[in-house]
């Protein structure tokens, strides 16, 4: 039964960022940081008829969350390496994510 319910989640989570980098493609982009949903995700846009553009931006946006999503782990690994409790280490982890997140996309937009 649990691995229904993980199929089915997975199968969720991918529509989602699916559907959003259709309508966002670069935010959709920053969700989908993870390599195998979004490897998933750019086959299944394309497989909607989605034009290369977007794909393009959409792989991109993948690309400039990787930083962030660096920071994000390096904190979380850091939190429970000094015995803090998972969720708690998570959401200084994605506090960290979202800050840097931030401050990236304004470095960015001043330099352009």
């Amino acid at each position: 039964m649990f691995t229904v319910i993980k199929i089915v989640v997975s199968a969720i989570i991918i529509w989602m960022i699916t559907e959003v980098s259709r309508r966002f493609p670069a935010q959709g982009g920053v969700i989908a940081a993870m390599p195998i949903i979004s490897i998933l995700s750019i086959v299944w846009l394309y497989a909607q008829g989605e034009q290369t553009a977007s794909l393009s931006k959409f792989a991109y946006g993948v690309a400039g969350a990787i930083p962030s999503t660096v920071v994000m782990l390096l904190i979380v690994g850091f939190a429970l390496q000094h015995s803090l409790h998972l969720f708690a280490s998570l959401a200084l982890g994605m506090g960290g994510w979202f800050v840097f997140f931030l401050l990236q996309d304004m470095v960015v937009k001043h330099l352009i």
